[in-house]
């Protein structure tokens, strides 16, 4: 039960963060999509240094590119690394298991992404051809659910505003 409070908190803080910023919902769902793009992309350490760059380049949301990356660094060594990873092996015919897979990322856990270039070139062709994957799937979707969840969340706002002051009555004419 503390674990579902926990996690509703922090979904409800993210929340808050994607739809109350002051910008246009393309804006804002640009740059998380850019965020979700190097989080799943670049490794670890790269991300922020360029997806910043990014969001000025394409006219994104700063705190979005950042929060994108920030969130999915979370889950990047845990378990889009080794997914993406076992992806792209299965992608390029290689024979890499998901155990193996996992071992190997142990270090980039506890080394960062220098460990990464330690591991051999068919688990780095891997990883970049998993992550290309993953990310022509997560970015486009990032931008989708984004964008839905600012124009949702402005809709609701105006129709509460709208309840609690109405408009006045256009006066009859005589």
């Amino acid at each position: 039960m503390r674990k579902k409070g926990w996690l509703r908190r922090a979904w409800m803080r993210l929340y808050s963060k994607i739809v109350r910023e002051k910008a246009s919902p393309e804006y804002i769902a640009r740059g998380w999509a850019i965020g979700m793009f190097y989080g799943c992309f670049a490794p670890m350490g790269t991300q922020l240094l360029l997806s910043i760059p990014t969001a000025f380049l394409l006219r994104g949301s700063k705190i979005g590119a950042t929060l994108g990356t920030f969130l999915t660094n979370y889950f990047s060594v845990l378990i889009i690394y080794p997914v993406q990873c076992y992806v792209g092996s299965l992608l390029m015919g290689g024979g890499l298991d998901y155990a193996s897979i996992q071992e190997a990322m142990a270090g980039v856990r506890e080394e960062g992404w220098r460990s990464l270039l330690q591991l051999g070139p068919s688990l780095i062709a891997a990883f970049f051809i998993g992550g290309a994957l993953l990310t022509v799937i997560m970015t486009p979707t990032t931008y989708i659910v984004v964008k839905q969840l600012v124009l949702r969340h402005r809709a609701r706002r105006a129709a509460r505003a709208a309840r609690v002051n109405p408009p006045p009555a256009a006066a009859k004419p005589e």
